[in-house]
């Protein structure tokens, strides 16, 4: 089937490097799976807002595969909690930029996203179908001590997103449940698609001493790695006290110790106090063991990867952690928390381990027994590996493909949807801004 896909991410770009600002897995996510839907002859349109980055209106990444940037808002860099007031002129935008012919359906990503896509959807008439990717309700329930909590009125956009979308896609079965335990979404336009790995990027390549050779790491170095960005969410804290713990107990490890961090920063906590990572380091005594690399291209991440001992994902909370697959996907285990998607991308006891709650001195034992056991380590990197090629883009693609049918079908035989008022029933982010919501639907009808 040739679809047309107007695929949403309005706060970052699928351009944006992962690891830095609000980019991350989510933004590996749309353009893969984006690349894969085009393979099966599906012609997708991501878009996002105009940030005066030197990037033209339209840029194509991929046969059938473009990103463009429409202008909300002044063109610069914003904060992701500004968006919320730029979202009716994003959506002005999007409804305006169709210029080949009727999209088939919207697929929007994140909540922001969901907010634009429902408006966009109710006027061109088709199918909303929406990928979270986090939940604020979720996010608040494990914040780190110090953190700020997501705000109420995202909790009541999330809320209106889940009652517009024709389907919801989660990443996993447990994103799956919180969406209808906690937001009241309809089980039966819940459905999960499990992400994919690019794994002719992620690979085992030369292995562990290649890549240690060239990046200069000592070869018998013991090397935990965290990838990701800087901010609480993600537990980078945790691994340092951790790793305190650790040259503690056994000082013998600190000579051959070296624990890269590759990731900038990110979050409203990280930006208020950039230096809270380097002062915990400082306190924990653990500055000569640890490296801070600058987020970094996939193909460089990729030799990180293949170069450490095992991949650390300390995660407060996560909705699937693409980490984690292209570290195994490299040949390399994973210690991560028991949350979110984790216990779907690690396989406890064969690919990696998890740990239940977030003590440091939990992590210590384990990095413990890793750095003890090189053999285990050995032996869960080629297990890594097995696990990660089953999980892959082309898979991921297929399924959305049938959620995709399924939306499409579902709204056939629903009759045309009601566009007399652009702005859904049930979406109180929009419906409090009153005038400019009437505004807009005079402009759009």
């Amino acid at each position: 089937m040739s679809l047309r896909i107007a695929m949403l991410s309005v706060h970052t770009s699928p351009l944006h490097q992962p690891g830095t600002g609000d980019a991350g897995g989510m933004n590996v996510y749309m353009l893969e799976l984006a690349r894969a839907l085009a393979d099966r002859n599906a012609s997708v349109d991501l878009f996002t807002r105009c940030r005066g980055e030197g990037q033209p209106e339209s840029v194509r990444t991929a046969d059938r595969v473009r990103v463009r940037h429409l202008h909300a808002g002044p063109c610069e860099p914003l904060s992701k909690e500004s968006m919320r007031d730029l979202l009716l002129e994003f959506s002005l935008a999007l409804i305006r930029a169709r210029t080949e012919g009727p999209y088939d359906l919207v697929h929007s990503h994140y909540w922001l996203s969901g907010q634009a896509g429902a408006l966009a959807s109710e006027h061109w008439r088709v199918p909303l179908v929406h990928t979270m990717h986090t939940l604020a309700k979720v996010k608040n329930s494990c914040l780190a001590p110090g953190d700020v909590p997501e705000p109420e009125w995202r909790i009541r956009g999330e809320a209106g997103v889940v009652r517009a979308a024709d389907r919801l896609i989660a990443n996993t079965p447990d994103e799956a449940a919180a969406l209808v335990g906690l937001y009241g979404a309809d089980r039966m336009r819940t459905e999960v698609v499990s992400p994919g790995v690019d794994t002719r990027l992620f690979r085992p390549g030369h292995g562990r001493q290649g890549a240690r050779a060239r990046l200069g790491l000592p070869s018998d170095a013991f090397v935990p790695l965290f990838a990701g960005r800087i901010q609480p969410l993600k537990g980078p804290d945790v691994l340092v006290e951790a790793v305190g713990e650790v040259l503690r107990s056994a000082p013998g490890l600190r000579g051959r110790t070296v624990v890269p961090v590759v990731g900038g920063l990110s979050g409203r906590g990280a930006v208020a106090a950039p230096d809270a990572l380097e002062n915990l380091c400082g306190q924990e005594g653990v500055l000569d063991v640890m490296r801070f690399e600058p987020a970094m291209s996939q193909e460089e991440l990729a030799e990180w990867y293949r170069a450490a001992d095992v991949l650390v994902v300390p995660s407060r909370s996560e909705s699937f952690g693409l980490v984690a697959l292209e570290a195994q996907a490299c040949g390399t285990p994973v210690l991560a928390s028991d949350v979110g998607g984790l216990p779907t991308a690690v396989w406890d006891g064969v690919t990696g381990l998890l740990v239940r709650g977030h003590d440091p001195a939990d992590y210590a034992d384990r990095l413990l027994w890793l750095a003890r056991h090189p053999g285990a380590v050995t032996s869960m990197g080629h297990a890594a590996v097995r696990h990660a090629r089953a999980m892959s883009w082309e898979a991921a693609a297929d399924r959305t493909l049938t959620v995709y049918e399924r939306a499409l079908r579902a709204g056939k035989s629903d009759g045309a949807r009601a566009a007399a008022c652009p702005c859904p029933v049930g979406n109180p982010l929009l419906e409090e801004q009153g005038s400019r919501t009437a505004s807009l639907a005079s402009v759009l009808v």
